[in-house]
């Protein structure tokens, strides 16, 4: 366990199965995190019912924000404008009240909320959902899993830079290979997008001695021989990654190497933002929490925008306030 108290928001009405799987998953963390501080964001009748169930020792690392409103998984992600347990979460990393958020609800209400309370980074025009999976060889850093749909080069190039530093701030990979996900690993293959994106990649400057190695395939997620990082659209990233966690469960669970992807960090906004599955079970919200919680500690979020920092326009302020909304699978 990574030492330093982590405060973590958490939405408890986020997600298919909560408040109950959120308020168990919470419980889960707690106990196995003695450093670990909750900002409970929902109902206090929930909360309440949560705080009970912990010894009095933990109740103290626990405290309530009452907000009885949620953005369901259907609505557009522009209800995330409203009072919601995602907005109050949000705003309470803001304010800094909390270290960093955990939300199972609507990715696109999630992305649009932190996008507006935190602002983006003026480097990131569209924010990354990024997944780490148990590669064969290693961890693989996959994104966009779901924070944008939108699959054009500039983005693509942007999301190589976002996916090598994060692999080496919060994986400490040396010199991270980065592969563009097509249909085949020849030059010209894939749709128009990656084939526009290939010469992009290729001439876009990487951080910590990171190398573009060219296209790569869907099985190069799972070996990771080929790369560390492999970048693809929200659409294409989010079927994947969904695919593949189908797959374990078809083979009795993912590699020895590491568990399943639980949860994704999401970058380029102005603070620590974990997302896990609308589905997400207990054992899913648990991990979500540790992660947000060693992002925190590893200071993640601020080493990975230091290192995009010089890309940024001259007189831009760190962060940039954004209405776009952001549609989501």
């Amino acid at each position: 366990m990574e030492p330093g108290t982590a405060r973590i928001a958490v939405d408890l009405l986020g997600g298919d199965d909560a408040p109950a799987v959120v308020v168990d998953g919470a419980l889960r963390a707690v106990r196995a995190d003695p450093d670990l501080h909750l900002l409970l964001v929902g109902p206090a009748e929930v909360a309440d019912g949560l705080i009970a169930a912990l010894e009095p020792a933990q109740r103290a690392r626990i405290t309530v924000r009452p907000v009885r409103d949620a953005v369901g998984m259907a609505d557009h992600p522009s209800a995330a404008r409203a009072e919601s347990t995602v907005r109050a979460a949000v705003t309470a990393v803001r304010d800094g009240t909390a270290d960093a958020l955990v939300s199972a609800g609507s990715t696109g209400a999630t992305v649009t909320a932190a996008a507006l309370g935190l602002g983006r980074w003026p480097a990131v025009r569209r924010p990354a959902l990024v997944a780490t999976l148990p590669a064969l060889d290693g961890p693989v850093v996959l994104l966009d899993v779901g924070g944008s749909l939108e699959p054009r080069p500039a983005t693509l190039a942007r999301h190589a830079v976002l996916g090598a530093a994060y692999a080496a701030v919060a994986h400490a990979v040396t010199a991270p290979r980065v592969g563009l996900l097509s249909v085949g690993v020849e030059a010209g293959k894939g749709d128009r997008v990656r084939r526009a994106a290939d010469p992009v990649l290729a001439a876009e400057p990487l951080p910590c001695d990171a190398r573009y190695v060219g296209l790569v395939e869907g099985y190069d997620v799972s070996v990771g021989a080929r790369a560390d990082v492999v970048v693809t659209d929200g659409f294409t990233g989010n079927v994947l990654l969904k695919a593949i966690e189908g797959a374990y469960a078809m083979a009795g669970g993912p590699p020895a190497s590491g568990g399943a992807p639980r949860a994704a960090a999401l970058l380029g906004v102005a603070g620590t933002v974990v997302v896990c599955h609308g589905s997400a079970t207990a054992d899913d919200v648990a991990s979500g929490i540790a992660l947000a919680a060693h992002l925190w500690r590893r200071r993640a979020t601020d080493a990975v925008a230091a290192l995009l920092a010089g890309d940024a326009p001259a007189g831009h302020d760190r962060t940039d306030r954004t209405t776009d909304e952001v549609a989501t699978p």
